[in-house]
């Protein structure tokens, strides 16, 4: 069932929505669509108060771990964090309230996928994978007719890539291309070790200029476990067109353009009242089912 997820993203120590691209912060072409006025604990708080669960707090870059503090006191056992999240803080993060860790740069050293990571992670979360996302965020992979495929790569179970991509997993603020495609093989061999994958389409995301549709109709296929896509969503009908385009199988998030960020695209109350529909849809769907 597709359903609207809230996000929390901090930029030294403020809710911030930044348009992903730009994100490098030693670079002047950092865009900022809005900066909040209101404290993270606000946020969560509003998210709890409207049971919206799944929400991301993500930490881009220094200076917000006392902020990511401050909203999972506000909502304990509510919300999932990431953002330099790794072995040696994944569990103090869980014990600090989050519900669950999202691990993203941490598991790409220079710039390719490490299972040993993986695996120190998972075991510092005492082997429960119910805690742990990956954070898959990607980049379009820029071919031209004249340009050749990435060197040969192959997924954590060191299965080759055939097929030239479509996105490679980008780090670092999205400002790093790993070796590390974005395919049906890799989401396969990620699965067993998370209860979920989050996924920003950064060339999408703060341009509030609509949804990667390819890649969404990919993770329907792909993903077998819960997955959340962010991205250039900008209103209803884009919830209305994840859910289509994945057969119910992605969630969204929509920052941007949303009223409490600034935004004209959508209204939270209007996201809140869609969910409330999906969840009676498939309640609906139950009881049919069981006559």
């Amino acid at each position: 069932m597709t359903r609207f997820r809230p996000c929390i993203d901090l930029h030294a120590g403020q809710v911030k929505q930044i348009v992903g691209g730009t994100l490098d912060s030693a670079s002047s072409e950092l865009k900022t669509n809005f900066i909040s006025p209101h404290p993270p604990a606000y946020f969560a708080r509003l998210y709890r108060e409207h049971n919206l669960t799944g929400a991301h707090v993500i930490m881009l870059g220094p200076g917000n771990t006392e902020a990511a503090r401050e909203a999972l006191r506000e909502w304990p056992g509510g919300l999932q964090v990431g953002g330099g999240v790794d072995e040696g803080n994944a569990r103090g993060w869980v014990e600090a309230g989050a519900e669950k860790v999202i691990i993203t740069s941490y598991l790409f050293p220079n710039a390719t996928f490490s299972q040993p990571r993986l695996d120190a992670v998972l075991a510092a979360l005492g082997g429960d994978k119910s805690k742990l996302v990956i954070d898959l965020s990607c980049r379009r992979v820029p071919f031209s007719s004249s340009s050749s495929p990435p060197s040969t790569t192959t997924t954590p179970q060191n299965t080759p890539q055939t097929n030239p991509p479509k996105w490679v997993v980008a780090t670092n603020k999205w400002q790093t291309l790993t070796d590390f495609p974005l395919t049906r093989e890799t989401i396969k061999s990620l699965e067993p070790y998370c209860s979920e994958f989050l996924i920003h389409a950064a060339d999408n995301e703060g341009l509030q200029a609509g949804i990667d549709e390819d890649l969404v109709v990919a993770l329907g296929e792909w993903c077998s476990i819960p997955v959340t896509y962010a991205g250039g969503g900008r209103n209803l009908d884009d919830l209305e067109r994840v859910k289509r385009l994945s057969n119910g199988q992605v969630d969204l998030t929509i920052g941007s353009a949303l009223d409490v960020f600034g935004g004209s695209g959508v209204t939270l109350e209007e996201c809140i009242a869609w969910n409330a529909m999906q969840e009676d849809e498939q309640e609906e769907k139950g009881k049919d089912e069981g006559r």
